[in-house]
Order: C-alpha cells, then structure tokens, then sequence
C-alpha cells in the first residue's frame, strides 16, 4: 500500500499563458493605441481614446479578479500586473499634462510616488513582501475616476464647467491619497527592514 499523501502534494502551478495573464498583456498593448488616439485630431478619436482607456482599466479589475478566484497566479504575473497599471495611469497623465489638460507638477508628483514605490517594495524584497494596502487600492480607484473624466470631451456635455472642477476634485483627492499612501509604505519599508535586521543581530 503507498504511503503518499495526496493533501501532502504541492498545488499545481498555473500556466503562464492564463486568460489572466492574457488580460494583463492585452492592457500593455493597449497603452501605445490609447496614446496613439489621444494625438489624433478629432472628437471621435478622443472619445476611442477614453473607451480605450476604460477598457484597459476594467481589464485591471476583471484579471485580478480571475487570478485570485481560478487560482491563476503567476510570478509573472505579479510583476506584468502592476507594470501594465502604472504604464496605463502614466501615460494617461503625461499626455493631458502635454495637451495641457492637466497641471505637470500633479503628473510628476504621481509618477515620482508610484515608481519610487516600487523600486522601495523591490529593495526591501530580501527582508519581506509590503502587502498592497486599502488605501493602495483607493487610490487606483480615485486616479482611474479622475484621468477618465479628463480624458472624455467633456465639451459634448450641458454644465462642461461643473465637470472640469469635478475632475478636479478627484484629482485632487487621488493625488492626496498617493501622496499618504506613499508615506506609508515608506514607513511599512523602514519597520520591516529595521525588524529583520535586529532578529540577524
């Protein structure tokens, strides 16, 4: 009789090619046609840039999403996922900031704080993962809220004002949240590196 344990079996992996994965890919490759549009003369071709650009974002929800519940996460994954985020938020603010729709000291600061955060999460990698926070997460949403209605010719609607300072708002709001969250994922950093490095003393 074989003593295997089955329940003592580790969990198969999941492929690399997973409709996730695929998700997260298809959301890399839409960053350059997003771009493409927004520089392209024309209202049609800025409202495809906005349904691009939702497209993209919900891509974001829906991969997640079906990572977690299918058991579909890769290593490849964890890095392509936020990679593909951060392309399509950055490049979303760097082109309003150049067709002047958005201020270039919001952009910056946004940019500064989502890649220094990673760069943070990848040299503090030796001593332990920082877990994505509700705050994170907020803030995604709020940016993503925010560079949507920027991005939509908002001159198609009665009250175009009203909608320029709602943008303004969330903006505002999501740039308040990335800069705290930032803060805190920086302090997240020292206790953990400081933690392991008095248990190796």
């Amino acid at each position: 009789m074989s003593s295997h344990d089955p329940a003592a079996s580790p969990a198969p992996q999941a492929p690399l090619w997973n409709i996730a994965n695929i998700l997260t890919m298809s959301r890399l490759v839409m960053v350059p046609v997003f771009v493409w549009f927004m520089f392209l003369d024309g209202t049609w071709w800025r409202l495809a840039a906005f349904g691009v650009f939702v497209l993209a974002a919900i891509t974001d929800r829906v991969d997640g999403e079906l990572a977690r519940r299918r058991n579909l996460v890769t290593d490849f994954g964890k890095i392509a996922d936020p990679i593909a985020d951060k392309a399509l938020t950055g490049a979303a603010l760097i082109v309003l900031s150049i067709q002047g729709d958005l201020w270039w000291w919001v952009t910056i600061a946004i940019l500064v704080r989502e890649w220094g955060i990673t760069l943070l999460r990848l040299a503090v990698l030796r001593y332990g993962v920082i877990p994505a926070s509700k705050g994170g997460k907020l803030k995604t949403v709020l940016q993503i809220v925010a560079i949507s209605i920027y991005l939509f010719p908002l001159h198609l609607l009665p009250f175009m004002d009203l909608f320029v300072w709602v943008a303004h708002g969330v903006m505002a709001a999501a740039l308040a949240v990335t800069l705290w969250t930032g803060l805190t994922y920086v302090v997240d950093a020292v206790r953990l590196a400081r933690a392991k490095g008095n248990r190796s003393d």
